[in-house]
């Protein structure tokens, strides 16, 4: 198939784009490169199956030719780079998000969007898990509505685009991804932890360390995302995995897994930053016989030796 990727040189946009070259279709890589280095895409150059557009998709532009299905990834997706770039972010999941789905429309292709757990905001103690039938407990005025609420209305312009237009479309509710290609200064947990045990620093954790995050490694997550695509769901279903854990126990795993004197220190919690995050994916068993099935203890090994390469690159 003939496949357009939007944030195709971000994170889980990258990793998606060699999958689909993995299966031999032809990838169309979208980016702006705003907050995904085009450096994780250096290694597609050259196939004859990738092509790279550097495109704001807020700006319009046009691919020529057919195309069979559109993975809009594009938009900035940690804490550093939304609150860095918050205009850019509502505009990129608005203005960005219509400009792909007329293009759907173009060219008859069904389009999966995105979204994010962060539709949830600070979930209540009577809806955790989360499922896709919770509306949320999201605030639209402070530092993370840029992100959240962007989300949130992303979601009800593919409703109407569905419901008026009748474009296929297919919303999925990514919760926190983790694996090689992330970006070291991301704010990411993950990230963070890895990266300042790997330097020999101590690990800082805002907050008590008693909030809990459930982490999927990218494989399952794209294994998600193509299952999802590759199906007649509509969506929202939760991608992730559903194992919950406080980030106190993913500092002790990173602090034992990469060795050394590092210990935790402890911050002030950000605003609106959730308690709690664990995905209810019943939906994605039933409807997509989705199952994660890499541990965290695994992916971060998998992690792990991914950022000591680029440190020792450094060196």
């Amino acid at each position: 198939m003939r496949i357009v990727v939007t944030g195709g040189t971000g994170f889980i946009g990258s990793n998606l784009c060699g999958r689909l070259l993995k299966e031999a279709h032809q990838v169309i890589c979208v980016d702006n490169c705003l907050t995904g280095p085009e450096k994780n895409i250096k290694e597609f150059v050259g196939n004859e199956n990738f092509t790279f557009i550097k495109q704001d998709i807020t700006k319009s532009f046009a691919i020529e030719g057919e195309i069979d299905q559109i993975y809009n990834l594009a938009s900035p997706a940690s804490p550093v780079d939304y609150f860095e770039h918050s205009l850019e972010t509502m505009h990129v999941n608005s203005i960005g998000l219509e400009n792909m789905l007329k293009m759907a429309q173009e060219k008859e292709a069904r389009i999966l969007h995105t979204s994010t757990s962060e539709v949830y905001g600070d979930p209540d103690d009577n809806h955790h898990p989360q499922g896709e039938e919770y509306h949320g407990n999201v605030n639209p005025y402070g530092p993370r509505s840029c992100y959240d609420e962007s989300k949130r209305y992303g979601e009800a312009l593919i409703y109407e685009y569905r419901r008026k237009l009748e474009i296929d479309t297919v919303i999925i509710r990514i919760f926190n991804t983790f694996g090689p290609k992330m970006k070291e200064d991301d704010g990411r947990v993950v990230s963070n932890f890895i990266s300042q045990a790997l330097r020999g620093k101590d690990l800082t954790i805002y907050g008590s360390g008693k909030q809990t995050r459930s982490f999927c490694y990218i494989d399952d997550m794209i294994e998600g995302l193509l299952l999802a695509m590759n199906s007649e769901i509509e969506g929202p279903v939760n991608i992730g995995n559903p194992d919950e854990f406080s980030i106190n126990n993913l500092a002790d795993l990173v602090i034992e897994k990469v060795g050394g004197g590092s210990e935790k220190v402890f911050k002030g919690l950000g605003k609106d930053d959730p308690k709690q995050r664990q995905p209810d994916i019943t939906k994605a068993k039933n409807e997509l016989g989705f199952e994660p099935k890499v541990k965290l203890e695994d992916g971060l090994d998998k992690t792990i030796k991914y950022f000591r390469s680029l440190i020792e690159k450094e060196s």
